[in-house]
């Protein structure tokens, strides 16, 4: 009885192994992944607006019909990166994600910025020298600190009217994103 007790609690540990050991694996052994799809927007230092989803169509990146959205893809081994611009007066938010798709900054108009954005995004190493001021920025820019390099930014509007999409679109595809023009 011992024994066959033994057996059983040994066949559900080790059960319980491989079954984490599985799922930690999986998401590494993926060809397609977040980052590789944004990749494939060849959105790096510009801000691209993704085209509308459509009822019935696929949707890979799980994005809510009733926005509009722009991805900007940064590199910060190139330098700090910026995203700069007006946005429509409406509900918008602003996403920094990571490789692995993971949001490691975001804000919207509602935490008291208003319409402007002005985001600089620095890696550990651009952050000591701002503070040493080695680098000179605006006043008024918000400073995001990131611990990696490679970074996408999305940009979430939300038109009040399905006729104000094209207009709000407009303006998106206007915001500056990338290293800070010479």
């Amino acid at each position: 009885m011992i024994r066959t007790l033994l057996w059983l609690i040994g066949g559900v540990l080790l059960g319980g192994i491989i079954h984490i050991v599985t799922i930690l694996t999986l998401p590494l052994l993926a060809e397609e992944t977040t980052w590789s799809r944004i990749e494939a927007l060849e959105a790096q230092n510009r801000m691209t607006v993704l085209p509308p989803i459509e009822a019935g169509q696929p949707n890979p990146l799980q994005l809510d019909p009733e926005l509009s959205y722009g991805v900007c893809q940064i590199d910060l081994g190139e330098g700090p990166a910026y995203l700069s611009g007006v946005l429509p007066d409406a509900y918008w938010s602003v996403a920094l994600f990571n490789e692995a798709g993971v949001v490691t900054y975001s804000t919207t108009n509602r935490d008291g910025i208003g319409q402007t954005v002005e985001l600089g995004i620095f890696n550990a190493a651009q952050t000591r020298l701002l503070a040493q001021q080695q680098i000179d920025i605006a006043e008024g820019l918000l400073v995001v600190e990131s611990r990696t390099d490679n970074l996408f930014a999305l940009v979430r509007l939300s038109p009040p009217h399905e006729a104000m999409r094209a207009r709000f679109e407009e303006e998106l595809a206007k915001i500056g994103c990338g290293p800070r023009p010479s």
